[in-house]
Parts: C-alpha cells; sequence; structure tokens
C-alpha cells in the first residue's frame, strides 16, 4: 500500500447486521500531500447472520462472501496500515466497530489517533454545522464522484472533505486534532482579541493560514499585543496573512490553502495585502522588543511603563 508516505488514513466498515461486530466489508484508504496515494479493500465473513435490511443498503449478501477471510485472518494487515496513524471514521460507529470486532476475535486493540471527518465538516462550514454531514450529501456538494455504502469509495470520499476542509480553513492535521474537541464556533473567537493601540502594527488586519508551531489561539494573543485585529478569514479589509512554513513548501498551484488563494486573488486587483511566512512574522515580531523574553519562539507579553509621577 506504500503506506510509508501517508499523512493519514480513512477507516470504514461494512456491518451483515445491527451488530458492529459483523463486519462484512473492510476498505482503507491512504492520503499523503494532500492526494489519495492507496487503497485497500476486502469482503469479511462475519461469521454472522445477514439482515435483509442492511443487505438492502450495501447489497453485500451471505453468498458474496462465502469464501472471504474471517477478521483474524484480515486483522494483520489492518493493524499494519493503522497502527500509530491518524486514523479518518466518518461518525464515531466506524471506530466502536473496530474495537468491537478486535474484542470478538480476542485480537489485540489497534492503536491509533482517531479524527472524525464529521466534526471536521461541521467546524468548516457553517451550512453543514447542524445538518447535510453524511457522505451523500458533501460529495454531492463538493462535485465528488462516489458510489454510496461501499466500504472503500466511503472512506476515498471522506478523506478527500478532510483535504477540502484542510484548504478551506488553513488547518494541518494536528492542528484539527485539536479543533475537533473545540465547540463548533471556537475559531470565530480569534477575532474577539483586542488589539493593542501602542503596537507597532496596530491597524494591520491578520489572518492565519496553514500548520504553526503554536496553536492559533497564542499566536493570535501575541499578534493582537502588537496591534492586528485578529480575522479568521481573508476578506477585503485583510493586510496581512501568515502562512505556515510548513505550507510554504505547496506553493504550487491549488497546494495552497484558499485562504492563500483568495489573498492573492485580491492582490492582483489592487488590494495592499503582505504574505509572510510564519518565521518572517516572529522576526517582525521579535524586533518590537529586542530585550524581551520568548514565548514559542514570540516575544512574551511586556508589562507596560509605570505612568511618570504627577508633579
Amino acid at each position: 500500500m506504500g503506506s510509508e508516505h501517508l499523512d493519514f488514513v480513512v477507516l470504514d466498515f461494512e456491518t451483515a447486521n445491527a451488530n458492529l461486530s459483523s463486519i462484512c466489508q473492510v476498505g482503507i484508504a491512504g492520503f499523503g500531500d494532500r492526494k489519495l496515494l492507496s487503497c485497500f479493500e476486502t469482503l469479511i465473513d462475519p461469521e454472522d447472520y445477514f439482515d435483509c435490511i442492511n443487505i438492502a443498503i450495501h447489497g453485500i449478501t451471505e453468498k458474496m462472501v462465502a469464501g472471504s477471510p474471517r477478521w483474524p485472518d484480515v486483522y494483520p494487515s489492518v493493524a499494519s496500515l493503522l497502527s500509530g496513524r491518524i486514523v479518518v471514521s466518518h461518525t464515531p460507529f466506524d471506530r466502536v466497530a473496530l474495537q468491537r470486532v478486535c474484542e470478538k476475535y480476542e485480537a489485540q486493540e489497534i492503536r491509533c489517533i482517531w479524527l472524525d471527518s464529521a466534526r471536521v465538516v461541521r467546524r468548516t462550514w457553517d451550512c453543514f454545522a447542524r445538518s447535510g454531514y453524511g457522505l451523500s450529501n458533501l460529495a454531492s456538494h463538493f462535485g465528488i464522484e462516489y458510489r454510496a455504502h461501499n466500504a472503500l469509495e466511503d472512506a476515498r470520499c471522506a478523506g478527500q472533505i478532510v483535504v477540502h476542509a484542510m484548504e478551506q480553513s488553513g488547518l494541518g492535521l494536528q492542528e484539527w486534532l485539536k479543533r475537533v474537541n473545540l465547540p463548533i464556533h471556537a475559531a470565530h473567537m480569534l477575532s474577539a482579541y483586542e488589539p493593542n493601540a501602542d503596537g507597532p502594527l496596530f491597524g494591520e488586519v491578520l489572518v492565519f493560514t496553514g500548520s504553526l508551531t503554536i496553536t492559533r489561539h497564542e499566536a493570535a494573543a501575541i499578534a493582537a499585543e502588537a496591534g492586528c485585529k485578529i480575522d479568521v478569514g481573508v476578506t477585503k479589509h485583510t493586510t496581512i496573512l501568515v502562512v505556515g512554513d510548513e505550507d510554504v513548501t505547496r506553493l504550487a498551484g491549488y497546494e495552497k490553502s484558499s485562504k492563500h488563494r483568495k489573498a492573492e486573488g485580491l492582490i492582483l486587483k489592487g488590494q495592499r495585502i503582505r504574505i509572510l511566512t510564519e518565521t518572517d512574522f516572529k522576526k517582525i515580531i521579535a524586533n518590537r522588543e529586542p530585550t524581551g523574553a520568548t514565548l514559542g519562539g514570540f516575544p512574551a507579553k511586556q508589562p507596560r511603563p509605570p505612568a511618570a509621577p504627577r508633579a
């Protein structure tokens, strides 16, 4: 599967009946550099009955899985693909299914880092925050070719949607692992930082995109102390876009985030926006207080001098 170059894998199961351990198909899609790189798919004999409702959903029958491997036969391949990786599942059901089938066959738990793509979607697009975040609806919305209720198709679709969300939000995988545990509208909290009117960058409207070496909230607090107003998206008011150093290595065409591309489009229309790498932004901030202490590479907030005594 060429798994050594994968950034994340997506797991999906189909089951024979209402019991989540009755897995009759597994699909795993591997993504690297925001592209689908590899696929793994197989039917599985669940050693269980097939409910007519489940057959109506995915079309897999007991006859179709006759002679297919059992879970103990598939387990080593699945474990090698998932162990120690970021594993995406769309909603928690496949994660629980993996736990249940391992319990059923007394197989060792597969340890990995889970990321729920449904939670990613709900925090990226307001229109899907409360409903409409099923794979079929998302595939239709984003123009993704997709055949529902096939394990590999579901995995591939969920992975492509995660890539869309990364490009739209400007957040990398490590940031999304934190972001999914915050309230849906937590990103808008960034705009609550009050800019320091005495800061050297007062009047600038700054947006972050890509993977930073510190959290967005830490970076926003420090930038606000330097005088910047922090915004969550690129608009006609944006004057600075700070791009994570990691993302600067992917500057060709649509490897740039949607924020980055939008900023470039506005620049071409005459808007004054300065695009900076995180490293260059750190140096600009650091130059305001050469003797200041640092926090995560940024100067820590310095106490303001006391007011001069009145005569």
